[in-house]
């Protein structure tokens, strides 16, 4: 097998950025596949990682995004593989749907911005999560939520408003709340009206995204490449 990753891209708007670059560098060979144009593979055959990627969507929102039940199925079949994944945001809320946890629509807390995230005692230990340290500054934008982990899943990371950020099923399979993916500069593309509909400011957001741009992308980074060291490792085992 060759070391290809598949990247579901759910928004067209919103690619792999930096992680693309990031596992390319670490020798990966990314396939990225944007669900709203092309069909999405029927099997993770032929593949050794799958990234699954944000967009204001549900993981069941099969009307807007008929995309989803595939991708849904790619889930499954990496969670019954245990194959080395990564869940960001829509895709972290897939991977919990999926295995028997619970998403809701605007629910809970409403995170923009760069947002402090603490792995826990299990986050500290894990091969990837290991890379958020004690705390690292993470962008987010969300504001559907998982309000209940699957039944399997073990808790790698919390925020101070939102407990479920980042989890693990099996030994190689994970989901995030937060976005690895994006930095600072990504934050001055956001609907600066619809920020301030809810009371935000974006020059903040962007100020401060900025005030920790060097943390977030070095955390950032580490989680991304200890994610490809582990698809590298299977694909020599």
């Amino acid at each position: 097998m060759n070391a290809r990753v598949l990247v579901v891209v759910n928004s067209a708007s919103s690619g792999p950025r930096r992680l693309g670059a990031w596992l390319t560098e670490r020798g990966l060979d990314v396939h990225p596949v944007v669900g709203a144009q092309e069909p999405l593979p029927t099997s993770l055959d032929g593949y050794a990682g799958l990234v699954l990627l944000g967009g204001g969507l549900m993981p069941d929102d099969d009307d807007r995004a008929p995309w989803l039940a595939a991708e849904r199925a790619l889930a499954a079949e990496a969670i019954a593989r245990d194959f080395p994944t990564l869940g960001i945001c829509l895709g972290g809320q897939l991977l919990a749907h999926v295995a028997g946890g619970e998403v809701r629509a605007k629910t809970g807390p409403v995170e923009r911005g760069a947002t402090p995230i603490q792995p826990t005692d299990a986050g500290r230990e894990d091969a990837v999560f290991a890379a958020l340290g004690d705390e690292a500054p993470m962008i987010e934008n969300h504001q559907d939520m998982i309000t209940a982990l699957p039944p399997a899943a073990v808790l790698m990371a919390s925020s101070a408003a939102v407990e479920n950020q980042a989890f693990r099923l099996g030994a190689h399979v994970r989901g995030v709340q937060f976005h690895p993916e994006a930095s600072a500069a990504d934050l001055e593309r956001w609907d600066d009206a619809a920020l301030r509909g809810e009371g935000r400011s974006l020059p903040a957001l962007i100020a401060e995204a900025e005030r920790v741009h060097d943390h977030n992308t070095a955390a950032s980074r580490a989680l991304i490449e200890a994610f490809a060291d582990e698809v590298l490792a299977g694909v020599s085992a």
